[in-house]
């Protein structure tokens, strides 16, 4: 196991230092100023080994902000599935212009992406929910793996309240999976908090929120959600069932 952070020390054992810590951020809604200092810490202790993930959802524009605007040396990568949003893909180029800063992009193997569409089409994923998550992992999750060698600590926009699988996750963890922790610095924004940020400090963000998109991935797998609907309803709108993920947050 990677080095505790200084809110990890002292503890005794991983399992007790994990709970005790998650009861010490019980409902603990950060703001900004803290959100600065956990971010600044979290990077002298993890140096060289944390990174943060964007998928430049509101969520995403928040964290990126305080990042690049406060100079922390934690690094931002995104992934790219090649089925992305032109928006969304704007919106990154838009983001490094701005902060002068670069967004490292990983990709899937093209190769793996071809050998898929040539066996089961282009469409594969509307077909069942197993040939969906073989393209989720594919596009998604192996990047992701390639983007987290050799990281320690793995900062995520997530919040609770975005889905019902969300809110049994805790605002700190350990990913076994990964071997690293995970910290959710706005877990338990609400998103009314999320956008009156954004709003205030006039962030960048994709203009297909503005069209009621307000959780953004593949362009094939995302549509618009109605009024009253889930945050997420949008996304694998042809699924049912309520734990809709793409593998990269289990």
């Amino acid at each position: 196991m990677p080095n505790k952070p200084y809110f990890l020390e002292n503890k005794i054992s991983d399992d007790n230092m994990i709970q005790m810590t998650n009861s010490s951020l019980q409902k603990k809604i950060f703001t900004e100023s803290e959100i600065v200092k956990e971010l600044r810490k979290l990077a002298q202790d993890f140096e060289g080994k944390i990174v943060y993930s964007t998928s430049f959802g509101f969520e995403a524009q928040v964290i990126t902000h305080l990042i690049f605007s406060h100079h922390i040396p934690i690094k931002i990568f995104t992934i790219d599935t090649g089925r992305l949003f032109k928006e969304t893909l704007e919106l990154k180029n838009q983001m490094e212009a701005h902060y002068g800063k670069e967004i490292k992009v990983y990709s899937p193997e093209m190769e793996e992406v071809s050998q898929l569409e040539l066996e089961k089409g282009l469409f594969s994923f509307y077909e069942s929910v197993e040939n969906r998550k073989e393209c989720c992992h594919i596009r998604k999750v192996k990047p992701l793996n390639k983007a987290l060698q050799g990281v320690d600590c793995w900062i995520t926009g997530i919040r609770s309240e975005q889905s019902l699988n969300r809110q049994q996750m805790q605002q700190l963890e350990w990913n076994e999976k990964h071997h690293l922790f995970k910290f959710h610095p706005l877990f338990y924004w609400s998103e009314e908090q999320v956008k009156a940020f954004a709003q205030k400090n006039e962030l960048l963000y994709n203009p297909l929120h503005d069209k009621n998109f307000p959780s953004i991935g593949c362009e094939p797998c995302t549509r618009a959600i109605k009024s009253g609907e889930n945050h997420r309803a949008g996304r694998w709108w042809w699924e049912t069932g309520s734990v809709k993920e793409c593998g990269l947050h289990q």
